[in-house]
């Protein structure tokens, strides 16, 4: 259940993070090829490694890269954004760029590949999430995750017909650049990612990749006078 041979992998944010990782645990794996997706792509020394521009707010390149990379079997939706002093009291204009990025570019990735997977057996897709799609964090990129979570699920009733199947991913603090000026525990992007591959391969729904988030996701069936009171708590000294 380890194994990835033969299979076909496009990574978008694959520049660094979580999404370098992916290239790599998929290489190590035995991908035939990965198609590593990013705005600006970096070079890769692999040469089962495709660089592959791609602005998921964009239509067009979404459209070039289905073109570039019709191979694909397993699509890892990765690219996502978290501004610094982002809030979800706005500027409006600062919460749609979040939302541009991190839910209607991945839905666009997620419906523009669908045919490919659907051509190339069914496939998988694998939606990178967070924790804070249930947590009361006020921000736009809690908000983003939230609506991807929900756009998760659709998609998995969509594309059965297909054969194709959905996971999402879901994890707290992950020690990456984008949460480095963040003094909290943090898991691993190996162990993130390796959960994440094995979840896809045992054909499972969710991958929950921390015990924080384990934790949290055994909550949610509390009363809202007792959950929300309890996510206060959590979130205390860490939203400012």
């Amino acid at each position: 259940m380890a194994s990835l041979d033969g299979r076909t992998v496009l990574v978008t944010g694959a520049n660094g993070g979580l999404g370098e990782e992916f290239v790599q645990q998929a290489l190590d794996r035995g991908a035939r090829r990965v198609h590593a997706a990013a705005r600006t792509p970096r070079s890769w020394t692999d040469s089962r490694v495709t660089a592959l521009a791609l602005d998921v707010t964009d239509p067009e390149a979404v459209v070039r890269a289905v073109t570039a990379a019709s191979d694909v079997d397993l699509v890892v939706n990765n690219a996502g954004i978290a501004p610094e002093g982002d809030s979800i009291a706005g500027p409006e204009d600062e919460l749609r760029h979040v939302f541009e990025t991190n839910f209607f570019g991945a839905v666009r990735v997620a419906t523009a590949f669908a045919p490919v997977l659907a051509a190339n057996g069914g496939g998988a897709l694998l939606n990178v999430l967070s924790a804070a799609s249930w947590l009361s964090v006020p921000t736009g990129y809690a908000a983003s995750k939230a609506a991807m979570w929900s756009a998760t699920n659709a998609l998995r009733v969509q594309l059965r017909g297909q054969g194709t199947q959905v996971t999402g991913l879901l994890v707290g603090m992950v020690d990456t650049p984008m949460s480095q000026k963040r003094d909290v525990p943090k898991v691993s992007a190996a162990s993130v990612v390796t959960q994440a591959f094995d979840g896809v391969l045992a054909g499972a729904l969710e991958v929950l990749a921390d015990e924080p988030t384990r934790d949290l996701k055994s909550r949610l069936s509390t009363p809202a006078e007792e959950l929300y009171p309890w996510f206060d708590e959590v979130l205390a000294g860490f939203v400012a």
